[in-house]
């Protein structure tokens, strides 16, 4: 059964007290201070990076839930509060580059630990590393939170309840003052974000000295408990009464941001075989410690028949080891022949495949020249046609314009059936003149 819904993630105390990092030797109180010193450089880098406080306040919650699930061993306090800074600036829509998020974690790890600082190269291999870590631990996150990042902070609730109990404005900073402080701790992950309100305006009234009403009690019209009011004000004096976090490194990757003992490219590493192949030669040699000890118990005795019988051994022993060096070589050739023998066997097959190979692959190109010597004959033939098409409609056209020739040439042309005003008035006017010129003129 798939349960999804808002409040999915609370934990109890022993789930708390039986968490991974306690599983891999880190005590409860290294612990405090490693999340203490995460939600530090959270809040830091937000301020740096100019994000609003809603964008902290739910880093500060991813970062808290995920080393519920994960052990402070394994993954690098640092990167993945980077990891949460830029993953809760894109939940709250106020993203961030990759690249300015690893800048500003940079800077502050120096600044931090009295480091030169160091202008971190975009272009380098340090930073293709860091950035693909920094994807790297963003899925992680997303893995064991289920894809499921939905967080409600007691700000609003906080708000609404001092606008409800008309308190003064001075309570209503310190109780944000303290909502954000408590996202230090792990009340995010043990109550919901009502109670964590209650208890917020509880230590704020009782700091500057502002009843609340109690009859009826006013926490029960919040949807709060008295007892989980006691813990938030217990877990907030608790915070108060620490010293400032300091980094404590225990992550086996490394302590730095900006290096790690994990090679990524690198092969892994054959640590046992080399340890049987430098312990063999020690547990060959066996004849020096017999030798020494022959000598102390020669020693000790004292008798010539002893020496005389340690002396015997010592050359039964020279002749079998000069036997057995000399049996090495001719067992050594022996075995070349047949290694041969094997090699070759094994090298025929190989070279008959390898011939088929090569031929089927001349065959192959014998097929594929073939089809190209097609193509190019189909190619020619049809370019010969298109030619010869050109070629008829070459003559048709010849052909006809001759015969216009013809016909305009030998034939007379013909009047234009339509004239201008001026060519009739011209005609009028030369034949009235011509008509009265034979009138008053008549030939004899």
């Amino acid at each position: 059964m798939i349960y999804t819904a808002i409040d999915t993630f609370y934990l109890t105390d022993e789930q708390l007290k039986n968490s991974p990092s306690r599983k891999d030797g880190i005590d409860e109180e290294t612990e405090t201070t490693l999340r203490i010193y995460g939600c530090d450089l959270i809040q830091e880098s937000g301020i740096l990076l100019r994000l609003p406080q809603a964008v902290m306040a739910t880093g500060q919650v991813l970062f808290h839930r995920f080393y519920c699930k994960k052990s402070f061993a394994r993954f690098n306090v640092k990167r993945v509060a980077a990891s949460c800074v830029w993953l809760a600036s894109k939940l709250e829509e106020s993203p961030r580059k990759a690249r300015q998020v690893l800048i500003v974690f940079h800077r502050m790890e120096c600044r931090r630990e009295n480091l030169p600082i160091e202008h971190l190269d975009p272009f380098s291999k340090k930073y293709a590393e860091l950035k693909m870590d920094l994807n790297r631990t963003e899925r992680h996150l997303l893995k064991e939170m289920g894809f499921i990042c939905h967080v409600e902070h007691p700000h609003k609730f906080i708000s609404n309840y001092l606008a409800t109990l008309e308190t003064p404005s001075e309570l209503r900073q310190e109780a944000w003052n303290l909502a954000n402080d408590s996202l230090r701790t792990t009340l995010c992950v043990q109550f919901k974000s009502e109670v964590v309100a209650c208890g917020v305006v509880y230590a704020a009234a009782r700091r500057f000295q502002v009843p609340l009403p109690e009859n009826p009690p006013w926490w029960k019209a919040f949807d709060a408990e008295k007892s989980g009011i006691d813990d938030v004000c217990r877990v907030l004096a608790h915070l108060y009464s620490l010293p400032k976090a300091q980094y404590i490194p225990v992550c086996k990757d490394g302590d730095s941001f900006t290096t790690s003992n994990k090679s990524w490219d690198s092969p892994s590493r054959q640590v046992p075989k080399e340890g049987s192949l430098s312990g063999a030669p020690t547990n060959n040699d066996t004849n020096t410690p017999k030798a020494s000890s022959t000598a102390v118990n020669l020693e000790s005795g004292g008798s010539k028949g002893a020496l005389i019988k340690a002396a015997l051994d010592k050359l039964k022993e020279s002749k079998k080891s000069d036997d057995d060096s000399k049996s090495m070589p001719n067992e050594g050739e022996a075995r070349v022949p047949a290694s041969k023998s094997k090699s070759e066997q094994r090298t025929e097959p190989s070279g008959e495949r390898n011939k088929e190979r090569e031929r089927e692959r001349e065959r192959e190109k014998e097929r594929s020249k073939g089809r190209d010597r097609d193509r190019g004959r189909d190619s020619d033939r049809e370019r010969e046609r298109e030619d010869t098409e050109r070629d008829r409609d070459k003559v048709k056209d010849r052909s006809h314009r001759s015969k216009d020739k013809g016909k305009d040439s030998g034939g007379h042309l013909e009047k234009p059936k339509h004239h201008s005003s001026r060519d009739r008035d011209h005609h009028s006017s030369y034949s009235s003149r011509e008509k009265d010129r034979h009138r008053h003129y008549s030939y004899t």
